[in-house]
């Protein structure tokens, strides 16, 4: 998320339309979601044109659920919800019975207004304006498409639905919509980074654990290429020959993750947590001009009125 969020942030810093969009396997308002929202200086075209649309499925407690409403059905969640994942209507989601019957030809019909208790969103497509002398670009239009069915196969075209969008020029004098915040509260900055420094201390031990493990299977290894010159029968010999081997062999997979992969993953772990950490110095900025510039208003607000 972080990653892409720079590429989207970059690109409308040159003033270039920006459009991300896929799979991102994340529900809307999460820490992911909002992280490329705000970072990349985008907005959901989902939540722009539907703000009152989900966060999630119904029998997680979103969609109504924590007010006590009753199961959205399958047309609902579509056209308002934006439900791409895990819909009653995709046949990838059916059970294996179900599944079983399409392949023989017995198709099981899925009236629109069936509850569907699983149904969300975690395809989007995320959009910011470029700047330009003759206009400017919003979203007029946005759907969920490839509900349909394979004309021979009758099995739903992917395990997910996609997010359909209408941009349309305007010109500059129009209204546009709400600009895409910059920078996150400096609490989901802080969530941010600690939840870095959990998963770095994770790494270390984990690094740790198979580095030793490592260790001791070189030790096992030699141990037992000693212990064929006392083996009293040749079956003894030929054991503690395929356990050296085997033990060696497991102890280099484990040195190698130990000391290059997750080596590679603390220093990009600290990379991240140095980005994190100038990001919020930034935001922090940023918040107290905005409090200092509210504060001098105010004061000559006060003055004006004396």
């Amino acid at each position: 998320a972080w990653e892409i969020a720079k590429k989207m942030r970059h690109a409308r810093e040159k003033g270039h339309v920006v459009i991300g969009l896929g799979d991102f396997n994340m529900l809307p308002l999460s820490l992911a979601h909002r992280l490329v929202e705000t970072h990349g200086a985008v907005k959901d075209v989902w939540r722009l044109r539907k703000p009152n649309s989900a966060l999630g499925a119904w029998e997680d407690g979103h969609a109504g659920a924590e007010e006590g409403a009753a199961c959205p059905h399958v047309e609902h969640c579509i056209s308002e919800h934006g439900a791409t994942c895990d819909s009653q209507l995709n046949t990838w989601r059916w059970s294996k019975t179900m599944r079983k019957d399409l392949g023989k030809g017995r198709d099981t019909v899925i009236a629109p207004h069936t509850a569907d208790p699983r149904a969300k969103r975690l395809d989007y497509v995320f959009f910011s304006p470029g700047e330009g002398r003759a206009g400017t670009w919003q979203v007029s239009d946005v759907r969920v498409g490839m509900t349909g069915r394979h004309p021979e196969l009758r099995c739903s075209l992917s395990d997910h639905f996609s997010v359909e969008t209408v941009i349309e020029r305007i010109p500059t004098s129009a209204q546009l919509e709400d600009e895409p915040t910059e920078y996150l509260p400096l609490s989901t900055y802080d969530e941010i980074l600690a939840m870095t420094r959990k998963y770095t201390v994770r790494e270390r031990a984990q690094r740790t654990l198979r580095l030793g493990h490592f260790g001791f299977q070189i030790a096992m290894s030699v141990g037992c290429l000693i212990g064929v010159w006392w083996s009293p029968r040749n079956y003894v010999a030929f054991i503690l020959m395929l356990l050296s081997s085997v033990g060696l062999s497991v102890g280099v997979l484990e040195g190698l993750m130990g000391g290059l992969f997750i080596g590679s993953e603390e220093r990009a772990l600290r990379e991240f947590e140095w980005e994190i950490e100038n990001a919020r110095k930034l935001a922090s900025k940023v918040i107290e001009e905005r409090e200092k510039s509210a504060r001098g208003t105010v004061s000559i607000g006060d003055v004006a009125v004396q």
